[in-house]
């Protein structure tokens, strides 16, 4: 018997030996493997979330769209996985940034904002790219004015010509979706080239463009632009008659008038579904991140033109942007006949009912 547990015990001793290099060489590879595997689940499980909730702002690929910032950056890539975390959970104060995580208002569990997290950091942007493409969700292509060489060759014979391209450049980037590209005006905003507008004192229409207008559709812009950007373009408001003087030529705005037709609703049901279900929901019957817009007491109440203001120059305070520069008016418009096709058969939904 002692001889057994002699031999028992040498074999034991050459089994340790033996197993624990190999474990030792084969664990790390064994470990990478499982972390290779948890990147590769968190990615694939994103991939469509994203493509649903996220690419209409960042866009399909990444890349950011308007003010709304590019994730596939290095710089993105390298912040703490933390601070990635908090953003996408609690969303980002005075911007579109929404807070996703439902203990927040938003629609995602902590585990799927990990994954977002993984996500972000780790993805092949070009396949998710591809897979917006696939799924029929990649976000229209920002309108923009655009401001020729011509226009600013005008201004530049103009005094102070410098600081009415610059101006105008920012009109063109932030104002012209509403007011016109020629600062007439258009159905969802008023002119800006206008006599009243220019008796009233400097600083007052400074504070209305910083501030915005309660009530209206007029954002506070004091936000997002810097000083120097809104007084250059208050500047250009009190002399936009020395624009018109010096040949400025602006161009033509185009107005769409398109009734409502089977092609414009479903245009619009497709739109729909790319811009804005992430946050409307399913059928537009509400989320936690916004309310029903098909909705009997909603749709009853709000004529077409209404709901195009909303659409196109969104709603202050909210998370509800402006889509004004980044869709047609026929998109708009498409948008305004899918929801009212739904007014018929639209559910009543309440509103809720805030606390005190």
């Amino acid at each position: 018997m002692p001889q057994l547990m002699k031999w028992i015990g040498i074999l034991a001793t050459l089994v340790i030996i033996i197993i624990v290099p190999i474990y030792s060489w084969t664990e790390p590879s064994r470990q990478d493997k499982l972390l290779d595997n948890y990147y590769t689940d968190a990615v694939l499980a994103s991939t469509d979330l994203y493509a649903t909730n996220c690419a209409v702002c960042h866009g399909a690929a990444g890349e950011g769209i308007g003010d709304t910032p590019a994730l596939n950056t290095e710089a993105v890539h390298v912040i703490s996985a933390t601070d990635l975390f908090k953003v996408i959970s609690r969303g980002r104060s005075n911007s579109l940034m929404a807070a996703w995580a439902d203990e927040e208002g938003g629609i995602f569990s902590n585990s799927q904002v990990d994954d977002f997290v993984t996500f972000i950091q780790q993805v092949n942007w070009e396949y998710v790219e591809a897979r917006v493409d696939e799924l029929g969700l990649t976000p229209p292509q920002v309108i923009e004015m655009e401001v020729s060489e011509g226009m600013l060759a005008a201004l530049s014979t103009l005094p102070e010509g410098d600081t009415l391209s610059s101006g105008l450049l920012v009109y063109a980037d932030h104002c012209a979706a509403c007011h016109g590209t020629n600062g007439a005006g258009t159905i969802i905003a008023p002119a800006i080239d206008s006599a009243d507008l220019r008796t009233r004192p400097r600083e007052e229409i400074v504070d209305l463009v910083m501030n915005g207008v309660p009530g209206t559709l007029m954002t506070n812009w004091g936000n997002m632009l810097p000083p120097d950007e809104i007084s250059s373009v208050v500047d250009l408001i009190f002399r936009w008659p020395e624009l018109l003087q010096a040949d400025v030529e602006f161009p033509e705005p185009k107005l769409m008038e398109i009734p409502a037709s089977p092609e414009l609703i479903t245009q619009g049901e497709r739109l729909f579904n790319i811009a804005c279900k992430s946050c409307h929901g399913i059928g537009g019957y509400g989320s936690p991140m916004a309310p029903a817009v098909v909705n009997q007491i909603f749709l009853s109440e709000t004529p077409d033109a209404a709901i195009y203001q909303i659409i196109a120059g969104g709603v202050t305070g909210t998370l509800m942007p402006a889509w004004g520069s980044r869709l047609t008016d026929q998109e708009i418009q498409s948008l305004v006949a899918f929801l009212r096709s739904n007014e018929s058969s639209a559910p009543v939904i309440l509103p809720p009912i805030l606390g005190d």
